[in-house]
C-alpha cells in the first residue's frame, strides 16, 4: 500500500516562501513522476509542477518563474517563492506510476494560504 505523507503547509504572506515536501512509501516503483497539484475553492484541481524519476521536469505557466520542483528517491520537494494571494490552495502530492498498471495515487492535501 503506498501512502504520500505531506507535511508542511500554513499561512503566509504576500511575496513570502515556503517549501512543501512530500514523502512516498514503498520502496522502487519503477519509472514514475511525482508532483504537485492544486485546487483553490470553485476551481479544478490544476497541475503546478512535476518531476520525473529520470528529473525531467514540467511546471505550469503560472509556476514557472517563482516554483522549483526537486525530488530525492521517493521525495519531493516544491519550493515556492515570491507567493500570491492567487497560490491559495489546497496542495496535493501526487505519484504517478508510468508503467502498466499506470498506479496513480494522491496524498491528502495540505491547505496554503497567503494572505496579508
Amino acid at each position: 500500500q503506498v501512502q504520500l505523507v505531506e507535511p508542511g503547509g500554513g499561512l503566509v504572506q504576500p511575496g513570502e516562501s515556503l517549501r512543501l515536501s512530500c514523502a512516498a512509501s514503498g520502496s522502487s516503483f519503477g519509472p514514475n513522476s511525482m508532483g504537485w497539484y492544486r485546487q483553490a475553492p470553485g476551481k479544478q484541481r490544476e497541475l503546478v509542477a512535476s518531476i520525473t524519476s529520470d528529473g525531467a521536469t514540467n511546471y505550469a505557466d503560472s509556476a514557472k518563474e517563482r516554483f522549483t520542483i526537486s525530488r530525492d528517491k521517493n521525495m519531493v520537494h516544491l519550493q515556492m517563492n515570491s507567493l500570491k494571494p492567487e497560490d491559495t490552495a489546497v496542495y496535493y502530492c501526487n505519484l504517478r506510476i508510468l508503467k502498466p498498471p499506470w498506479d496513480n495515487y494522491w496524498g491528502q492535501g495540505t491547505q496554503v494560504t497567503v494572505s496579508s
